[in-house]
């Protein structure tokens, strides 16, 4: 049996008013981020403004105002995406308003697609892709609630 969980507002754990949060950024870890960034831009419509580091080893790349994080690694350094250690374990999953439409841009642009657009058991429609480093990023919408 799974616990139930209970949406409460932001004043109801204590006696002061909590803090809201606003967004989250998946942090990524890359071998290359200037070669990372730039599948992210040019296969997966990201955009970035620029790179931090000498040499470069950090950028952030944002899409509707959603940011992923990609920081570069030291040289020989393992990386080891979440699919490798749980199997079907996305590294990112993004919800989305249209999936059928952003696949087939996926497609158009040469992103890697790794599993094909579908229906799931749990009421989503999605599909996967992996970025340079062999992250698993899977895009989802919900079909039936």
């Amino acid at each position: 049996m799974h616990p139930s969980y209970e949406i409460t507002s932001a004043t109801s754990l204590g006696e002061q008013p909590m803090a809201n949060l606003l967004s989250v950024a998946p942090v990524l870890l890359v071998c290359d981020v200037v070669a990372a960034a730039n599948y992210y831009r040019e296969k997966l419509g990201f955009s970035y403004d620029r790179f931090w580091g000498e040499p470069a080893n950090f950028c952030m790349v944002r899409r509707d105002n959603l940011t992923v994080m990609l920081s570069q690694v030291d040289p020989g350094t393992k990386l080891v995406p979440n699919w490798q250690v749980v199997d079907k374990m996305w590294d990112a999953y993004f919800w989305v308003d249209n999936v059928e439409t952003l696949y087939a841009q996926y497609q158009k642009s040469g992103a890697q697609i790794d599993y094909t657009l579908h229906l799931k058991p749990y009421g989503v429609k999605e599909f996967g892709i992996q970025d340079l480093d062999g992250h698993d990023i899977a895009f989802g919408q919900v079909i039936e609630e």
